[in-house]
């Protein structure tokens, strides 16, 4: 789905002035300076997952043994569901030692496993993130989702080139109200895309103790509103006049 507002604003400058001509080199023709800007909001057909796993144990390797099985698992569940293996990457794993305040001896060790989950069928978001909701008596996080577009410099390109079209229909309706013609574009310049992604949510829970595997009541599937992208750009364009 599509939608486009498109708004501009504009100067004009006119070599004949003396401030004007100070402003440009020398024999320069007069020119039309605009601003266009196009704004296109898209529906998302991508979006991201970060799943996190913490565990704690009395001793480093069991709770290294915990993690990896925790997180395995909650792995082997997602593709289950139909999450491809290179749709899943580690982007973060730690082990740190849980002191006593007052005799600074090592009383734990906690171990957090941290994936990121590529999500290209945006109608099944909320299975994938249920089938994530894994066993074992481990915290889990579960943050996002965060929306993207599979081709991004496809939808930026369109929004240039409407940008650029409506600030040329600016400098036309300029030229013509001052009864001048419109010669060769002498300049075009990109000032940048801002591209506004729908807010994300998050949620945690304790796995097998609140909302994890194992309890025998069917859990209703995750709703997930996904929204949309905006994508905002904005170009200059300096055109002589004749």
């Amino acid at each position: 789905m599509l939608r486009l507002l498109l708004s501009a604003s504009l100067a004009i400058s006119i070599a004949a002035p003396a401030l004007a001509q100070s402003q440009l080199p020398p024999n320069s023709p007069p020119v039309i300076v605009t601003q266009g800007e196009a704004v296109l909001r898209r529906a998302p057909d991508r979006a991201w997952l970060t799943i996190a796993t913490q565990v704690r144990e009395g001793k480093a390797n069991d709770a290294r043994t915990k993690s990896n099985e925790t997180m395995t698992e909650i792995r082997n569940a997602l593709k289950g569901a139909g999450v491809k293996d290179d749709a899943i990457r580690t982007t973060g794993y730690s082990l740190t030692p849980e002191m006593d305040s007052r005799t600074r001896n090592v009383t734990a060790y906690i171990v957090r496993n941290q994936i990121e989950v590529r999500v290209d069928e945006l109608d099944r978001l909320g299975e994938f993130m249920d089938a994530a909701n894994g066993p074992k008596s481990a915290g889990l996080s579960i943050i996002g989702p965060r929306f993207d577009l599979k081709n991004p410099q496809a939808a930026q390109a369109e929004a240039l080139k409407l940008a650029v079209e409506n600030a040329m229909a600016r400098a036309q309706a300029i030229a013509a109200g001052a009864r001048r013609s419109l010669g060769p574009v002498l300049r075009i310049e990109d000032q940048g895309v801002n591209t506004i992604i729908p807010r994300t949510m998050s949620r945690t829970a304790m796995v097998g103790v609140a909302g994890g595997r194992g309890g025998g009541e069917a859990i209703p599937e995750t709703p997930i509103e996904p929204g949309e992208i905006e994508i905002r750009v904005q170009v200059t364009l300096t055109i002589a006049i004749q």
